[in-house]
């Protein structure tokens, strides 16, 4: 089984979708937005979109709810964890070894967390 793709709410879809379109620069992701309320971003095995929701209530992060990249090396994972920072995230953790893998978690600019591993 593979994941489809994987969506989080926003409440300001320009806001959102520059701070993802510079989070993922140089990532070689096509942007694709059919309509006013979503923008993907597509890759081979990878979708990620931002909406506004549907049933027009502001949107909202889920307790617990954490997307996570594989975003390449240790190297990858502090430049983005900064760069996330510099567009307006929150730090949820610092990029460190936790397990096997060198991670770091953020907060984009909705509150939806995201974890960033090499």
């Amino acid at each position: 089984m593979k994941m489809n793709y994987f969506v989080v709410g926003t409440n300001d879809m320009r806001a959102s979708k520059a701070f993802y379109d510079r989070l993922f620069a140089g990532a070689g992701l096509q942007t694709m937005q059919p309509s006013d309320r979503m923008t993907y971003w597509l890759g081979e095995d990878f979708a990620f979109a931002i909406a506004k929701p549907f049933n027009e209530a502001p949107a909202t992060n889920g307790n617990g709810t954490m997307v996570g990249f594989s975003v390449g090396a240790k190297e990858d994972v502090e430049r983005m964890h900064g760069l996330a920072l510099k567009l307006g995230g929150t730090c949820e953790g610092a990029p460190g070894q936790r397990g096997p893998k060198f991670s770091a978690y953020v907060r984009d600019l909705d509150g939806n967390k995201l974890c960033l591993s090499d």
